[in-house]
């Protein structure tokens, strides 16, 4: 019996792993074609997760994206432990299930031959939180284009603030914006690209400074939750409430562009900012 329990399991496993779920639609779509579509519904256009690195692919002309401070990694400064074990457990796991050094990537390359500076969050990696040494490589990638006189652009992803580094991730929200804010000051442009999630102190920080804000399709924005919110409140929210269409509707983007037109988009922005 255990023999066919196992069979049964392992076939069951098999079976999922050809189907990706929508989290909007709840369509079940064939992995293949998932991917092929840029991890975006064929049925809904709901935009999902995508990896840092694939990003980098879709956006960045061939070749030309070169990684900066991937020497950077988070330190449990705090010595936190709850009852899922360390933090330093946890971000030495997320490292090694990811292939990242923090749950965001920086670098520099050109979009259709534009050089930029830029900073991808990556949700795999401890839900894209913004943690101490995410805020150092915004900042340094965020100095970076000030020293080269070149376009910063930031694709925030991400649950909001770690809570397992509490103040020292909270200060991040002012040092990244300070390290943006300089850039003004050379009139250099920053691009804010919003993903699903983009939510607590990532929203409430670096990734509503755009001088562009950029939404993909269907992406949960906001600071609290829908249901804190609510009950703070008394009252019921909308039903698109902290969606990328609300917020246009409302005006806090600029713009909601599909995955597979962002670089086309990015990229005439950026010849505007050259004129």
């Amino acid at each position: 019996m255990a023999w066919f329990s196992k069979s049964e399991e392992k076939q069951k496993s098999g079976r999922e792993n050809l189907w990706i779920k929508c989290k909007q639609c709840y369509s079940h779509i064939y992995e293949n074609e998932w991917k092929k579509n840029l991890n975006v519904c064929p049925n809904c256009n709901f935009h999902g997760s995508i990896k840092s690195w694939d990003r980098v692919e879709l956006i960045f002309d061939k070749n030309t994206f070169k990684e900066l401070f991937a020497n950077i990694s988070p330190v449990d400064s705090l010595k936190f432990v709850d009852l899922k074990g360390s933090y330093k457990d946890k971000f030495e796991a997320n490292k090694k299930k990811s292939g990242l050094s923090e749950a965001v990537l920086t670098g520099h390359g050109k979009i259709n031959g534009i050089k930029v500076a830029t900073a991808i969050m990556d949700f795999r990696f401890l839900g894209g939180s913004l943690g101490s040494a995410t805020g150092e490589k915004i900042l340094r990638a965020a100095n970076y284009a000030y020293q080269k006189n070149i376009p910063y652009i930031v694709f925030s992803e991400s649950g909001g603030a770690r809570m397992q580094e509490g103040v020292l991730s909270l200060m991040q929200m002012a040092k990244t914006c300070n390290g943006i804010a300089k850039l003004n000051k050379k009139n250099i442009p920053y691009i804010s690209v919003l993903a699903n999630p983009t939510t607590g102190g990532v929203t409430a920080s670096y990734a509503m400074m755009g001088d562009i804000n950029i939404a993909e399709p269907f992406a949960v924005i906001g600071f609290a939750g829908r249901r804190v919110i609510e009950q703070t409140i008394g009252e019921k929210l909308p039903a698109d409430f902290q969606t990328a269409e609300y917020l246009l509707k409302h005006g806090f983007v600029d713009s909601i562009v599909n995955r597979k037109d962002l670089k086309h988009f990015i990229s005439n922005v950026l010849s505007y900012y050259n004129r």
